[in-house]
């Protein structure tokens, strides 16, 4: 699938989740409208019956054409002007809201004239159950009536989330299907990532295992020629030159199988004394004797470093794999320096170049399986893409950490930091 395809599918896809979404939310909203709007025309057709029959006990008649004023979206007052007896108010307000099957919690007060405030009356649970701890004690006045009582629904919002539960329930499956999408985008494109980096590592694998196959098969032409046995400098040239390739082709079968056995977790770390410094000049020198180019390696190793416990071929290769990927990317006259130290806490290798810098923003990626920093339709070094993905692996069987340091233009740092162990605590 193209780049454009995948950004078009994407968008899409966005698009549809937002619009889902809102009509979604849209009717969400318009069903709990409905819902509260039912249950206020409930209590306010159960209390007015109430206020009617209270006119009818008191024997007096109601003072307005509707006596029933909404104050806020779950409290209510009554206008009786006349004076209310709280146990019959009660018995009125249970039986009219059974019979309208309004099944919540309420609580109501009555207004004293004489004090002026609202006498809390009692909370009545939709179940009979006990009251619960916190009650609504003061109900607001309402200043234009006088004699009047006030209804409370404290638990007007979990009732109405009660009655759309299949809407919260629907809601619910929408949000799986759109987690369920959004992780199959992300795997499309995980995926295609994944694919072009493979493409790039036959690419360069192919490129890699061309030139010296080219070369041998070069070689092989010249030495079959009956010819070159009376030429026997020319023959030991182009019998180096097979071996040469040869051993180019091996390293890069190796690498690749280091790789696989990481990943199968079938290789073993055959940990033992190892001198440090040492190690890191031998192999220096072996880099500088193996380029193909002037290379300058500058060491500076402290004294203060002595033997760390790890796997000798292992940390040669680390070492070598960043001496080799210092030098490959460090210009026409690479300049790379290695050191060593040691703090109360670690011990530090640190590998750096001259280099034209790696940009913050590919400092974690590098690391990666057959990641390659973008060059656009320039690649003048080649490679698989598993240096560092080798470095870091080993590294970390070790239990070490490495991290890089570097800005546009100033070249690379990369620094090994491996714990001292505590030989008391060993």
């Amino acid at each position: 699938m193209r780049q454009k395809q995948i950004r078009f599918v994407v968008l899409l896809g966005a698009f549809a989740i937002i619009g889902i979404i809102t009509i979604q939310v849209y009717f969400l909203q318009n069903a709990w409208n409905i819902k509260e709007k039912q249950f206020v025309q409930s209590v306010i057709i159960g209390l007015r019956n109430v206020a009617e029959q209270m006119s009818k006990f008191n024997q007096t008649a109601l003072p307005h054409t509707n006596p029933i004023r909404k104050l806020s979206s779950n409290y209510f007052v009554v206008d009786i002007n006349s004076v209310i007896d709280a146990n019959i108010l009660e018995f009125y307000l249970k039986a009219e809201f059974d019979k309208l099957n309004l099944q919540t919690d309420f609580e109501y007060a009555i207004y004293n004239c004489q004090t002026d405030k609202m006498e809390y009356g009692n909370y009545l649970t939709k179940n009979g159950s006990a009251k619960p701890n916190a009650l609504t004690v003061n109900l607001p006045k309402y200043d234009q009536y006088t004699y009047y009582f006030g209804v409370n629904f404290p638990l007007l919002r979990n009732t109405i989330t009660g009655d759309m539960t299949i809407w919260f329930f629907f809601m619910a499956l929408l949000l799986v299907a759109i987690i369920f999408f959004v992780y199959a985008i992300f795997v499309i494109l995980h995926q295609k990532r994944l694919s072009e980096m493979q493409k790039d590592f036959i690419n360069n694998m192919t490129h890699e295992f061309k030139t010296p196959i080219s070369s041998i098969n070069i070689s092989a032409d010249v030495i079959m020629n009956p010819d070159i046995i009376n030429d026997p400098a020319r023959l030991f040239t182009y019998g180096s030159v097979i071996k040469q390739e040869n051993n180019r082709l091996n390293q890069q079968v190796d690498k690749v199988l280091q790789i696989a056995r990481i990943e199968s977790q079938s290789f073993h770390l055959n940990k033992e004394s190892v001198n440090l410094n040492a190690l890191i000049l031998r192999v220096t020198e072996n880099c500088k004797a193996n380029s193909n180019r002037l290379l300058i390696v500058n060491t500076n190793l402290s004294e203060s470093v002595d033997s760390i416990e790890a796997d000798t071929l292992h940390l040669s290769n680390i070492i070598h794999n960043l001496l080799d990927n210092a030098s490959k990317y460090s210009g026409k006259e690479p300049v790379i320096t290695i050191s060593t130290s040691r703090t109360h806490k670690a011990i530090e290798i640190r590998i750096s170049d001259n280099g034209p810098g790696i940009s913050p923003e590919y400092h974690q990626r590098i690391f990666q399986k057959f990641y390659r920093i973008p060059t656009g339709n320039l690649h003048d070094v080649k490679g698989f893409g598993l240096g560092l993905y080798y470095v870091k692996s080993i590294c970390k069987a070790h239990q070490w950490s490495i991290r890089l340091s570097s800005e546009p233009n100033n070249g690379a740092t990369f620094v090994i930091e491996i714990p001292i162990k505590n030989k008391g605590n060993d």
